[in-house]
């Protein structure tokens, strides 16, 4: 998940649990939603990450996969995450990404409660 060890500076907040963000279990590792970023703690700083494009969470066109007739953008309502090289929507563990008027299913992610 971290092949370049991107790290996001100046970041405050302490992720962790009960932090308020939405978790996710990335290639074993906690990572938490945080404005469209996705954050792993990494000792005295944040790394940025993103899920890695693979079999699982793929970014093949398929037309309509979503079928939820609920357009995804900014204030949808569903949290951004950083897939490969662009952001999908979050819903029910599933992600979303919206391009050229239809939704495209990609793939599963591990949502971990964070209470």
């Amino acid at each position: 998940m971290r092949p370049h060890h991107k790290i996001h500076g100046g970041h405050s907040h302490v992720h962790g649990e009960g932090c308020g963000h939405t978790a996710l279990r990335v290639e074993g590792e906690l990572a938490y939603l945080h404005n469209g970023h996705l954050h792993v703690p990494h000792g005295d700083h944040v790394d940025e990450a993103v899920i890695p494009v693979t079999s699982a969470n793929p970014v093949a066109c398929l037309s309509s996969a979503c079928g939820d007739g609920h357009t995804h953008g900014p204030l949808c309502g569903h949290e951004a995450v950083p897939h490969g090289d662009h952001l999908d929507y979050l819903v029910d563990g599933v992600l979303h990404y919206p391009h050229d008027g239809h939704c495209d299913w990609h793939g599963l992610v591990e949502v971990v409660p964070n209470e």
